[in-house]
């Protein structure tokens, strides 16, 4: 089964949170805030994922929705990491950048599919 430009960019940005998840616990000796973040940043694209084999089209709804709360969850430890200089400026606005596409897109795949209904 392939894979949507949706599931490829939230697998990008999981690895992405696995490697700053890296960079702050072995530079940074930051533990708590980067857990969170590598918690709810790699749950979007396994939401993602999961959507895929959706029991119907509530259930696709509900995986997306899901997803699109982890990544808010997301954007806040981000932000927090920034606003405690955990990661600089320009770290916040790239990582930032790159979730706010997956979102865009999760919303227009939701309002589609409920348009749908």
């Amino acid at each position: 089964m392939s894979r949507s430009l949706l599931q490829d960019k939230s697998l990008l940005f999981a690895v992405r949170c696995v490697n700053m998840y890296r960079y702050l616990t072995n530079e940074k000796k930051e533990y708590v805030l980067s857990k969170q973040m590598l918690r709810s940043g790699t749950s979007i694209g396994a939401n993602i994922t999961e959507s895929r084999n959706a029991q119907s089209d509530a259930d696709f709804i509900s995986k997306l929705s899901i997803a699109l709360k982890e990544a808010d969850e997301t954007a806040y430890w981000f932000e927090l990491m920034k606003m405690t200089e955990y990661i600089s400026e320009e770290e916040y606005v790239s990582v930032n950048n790159d979730l706010g596409e997956i979102v865009a897109m999760l919303v227009t795949t939701l309002k589609t599919k409920k348009n749908q209904l």
